[in-house]
């Protein structure tokens, strides 16, 4: 496994980056992560969307909150052709009650907790916390990487229009 360093910072302070560096253009890798009800999941099963990959370090911070819920919000006017999938360490019990406390609905919660398949398919798993970096993967139906944003401090927002135009464009 790849290490890279010097590409996301947590408070000012270097991050190092462990997994595959993915470049746009590439086919998505799968993934195995697990569901809010303990089941696995991976691209196949949102198969036939588009689909915008959110990976945050944790639901119970006040940016991945906020991110996540504008996802949740966003997801409200999309077509139903866009699925948003928010990817963290989390697990899948902390996920489940953090949607049903904010009211996240429109948002497929996934928990990386077990192997960070994810994490490591797409480059993000953060080697010293063994948390996911701020990242978003716009893939297109057929899975092929058509965006990627990497957040460089962890503790700032994605720019959500750049990913959320890029999604319309490809249904």
């Amino acid at each position: 496994m790849s290490e890279r360093d010097d590409e996301v910072t947590m408070n000012g302070k270097s991050m190092n980056l462990s997994g595959n560096k993915l470049k746009i253009g590439d086919r998505a890798p799968d993934f195995e992560v697990i569901d809010n009800n303990l089941k696995p999941a991976c691209l196949k099963n949102f198969s036939e969307k588009v689909l915008i990959l959110s990976a945050v370090p944790s639901l119970d911070t006040s940016v991945c909150d906020m991110e996540t819920r504008r996802f949740n919000m966003e997801a409200e006017h999309l077509n139903k052709n866009i699925k948003i999938l928010t990817i963290s360490m989390d697990l899948p019990f902390a996920q489940k009650r953090w949607c049903g406390a904010a009211g996240v609905d429109r948002v497929v919660t996934l928990s990386d907790y077990k192997t960070a398949s994810f994490g490591q398919a797409y480059g993000v798993l953060i080697k010293e916390l063994r948390l996911l970096a701020r990242a978003v993967f716009v893939l297109d139906k057929d899975r092929i990487i058509r965006h990627i944003q990497l957040v460089r401090e962890i503790t700032e927002q994605p720019d959500y229009t750049a990913v959320l135009d890029v999604a319309k464009k490809l249904v």
